[in-house]
């Protein structure tokens, strides 16, 4: 199927995502607890404003305003029988933002977690998540989403219903998970363990990887991971800026862009293709990001302790595959 994603990565070899939405939504006036995708429909100006500035930086992709736009997460605020509309609004705001930059810029339809733990262990069946799943799929692609981009997923369960889903919707995609547990996702998968789910799949993404976590080393430790299974599909890297500090009543990251930038070029050595920022990263870490990719030349990939000397020490002594690298505990933290 070409789309603007494929022809973009037959042409690059690399791309860049975007950076924070709950982060950015929140320095616009959000309040903690509220449904960011309400603001598709009560504030689509702060939205166009949110995705412009991911393009202005330089963005080939971005995420709508849609992670949390799914059926059950969207009953905890009455809204969800909104599904569909809050979904279309989202990637049509970003649709007219795409279309004015004069560029390629690819609207990726964001679908976060149910937010509900799947069967056996939880009451979430495989069936009624696809349809979730589904639903907003399809509010995705009447919006005008180029693709569709699962991330921040823990539960493999959870990743094969989305891939069923979005081949229901026939909908390109792109998926990532949030490995924050000592190198495993919440529910114990590691960097192997999703290049096999990934290649087990009847409808596997057109790019996977990983995005928000503990930090940028670690998450570079983990594209690592994927690299070491000579992977056939486009790897993506999506890191935090930094670790977070609650600063006068308010969560910082502490990832200046600079190291951003740093980042974003070991991202790209260590064999990522997509690279982008996710919990505290805004417009002026992507331009650093941006620039550093556009400037510095391809290096050889790095080791260990080079990711270290350069982002900072890993979270746990263990990337959850064997290979123990001392390091201080970090705490962990929600996507934002």
């Amino acid at each position: 199927m070409s789309n603007a994603l494929s022809r973009l990565l037959e042409t690059r070899d690399w791309l860049m995502a975007d950076g924070a939405t709950g982060t950015n939504l929140f320095n616009m006036g959000l309040s903690s607890g509220d449904a960011p995708e309400i603001w598709n429909l009560e504030h689509p100006d702060r939205i166009k404003t949110l995705y412009s500035l991911a393009v202005d930086a330089g963005s080939d992709i971005f995420l709508t305003n849609s992670f949390g736009g799914n059926a059950s997460r969207l009953k905890l605020h009455g809204a969800e029988g909104q599904v569909r509309e809050l979904n279309r609004a989202a990637a049509e705001i970003g649709r007219e933002v795409a279309d004015a930059s004069g560029r390629v810029v690819v609207v990726a339809g964001s679908v976060g977690p149910t937010g509900e733990i799947m069967a056996p262990m939880g009451p979430l069946t495989h069936e009624l998540a696809v349809e979730m799943f589904h639903e907003q799929a399809e509010g995705l692609k009447e919006g005008g989403a180029d693709v569709l981009w699962l991330e921040t997923i823990s539960a493999p369960e959870e990743y094969a219903a989305a891939a069923e889903a979005f081949k229901l919707a026939d909908m390109p995609w792109c998926g990532t998970m949030s490995f924050d547990t000592a190198g495993r996702t919440m529910m114990g998968l590691t960097s192997e363990d999703m290049v096999k789910l990934v290649r087990g799949l009847d409808n596997p993404p057109m790019a996977f990887g990983a995005n928000c976590g503990v930090g940028a080393s670690d998450l570079l430790r983990t594209v690592l991971g994927f690299s070491a299974h000579g992977v056939e599909r486009p790897i993506i890297a999506k890191g935090n800026a930094g670790i977070p500090k609650y600063e006068d009543g308010h969560i910082h990251y502490d990832g200046t862009p600079e190291l951003m930038a740093e980042y974003a070029v070991m991202a790209r050595d260590c064999g990522a293709t997509i690279i982008g920022g996710c919990c505290g990263t805004m417009a002026a870490h992507l331009e650093k990001m941006h620039d550093a990719l556009s400037t510095r030349p391809r290096g050889p990939r790095p080791t260990l302790d080079q990711i270290t000397a350069l982002l900072g020490g890993f979270s746990s002594a263990s990337d959850g595959t064997g290979d123990d690298v001392p390091a201080p505990r970090r705490n962990r933290r929600r996507r934002g």
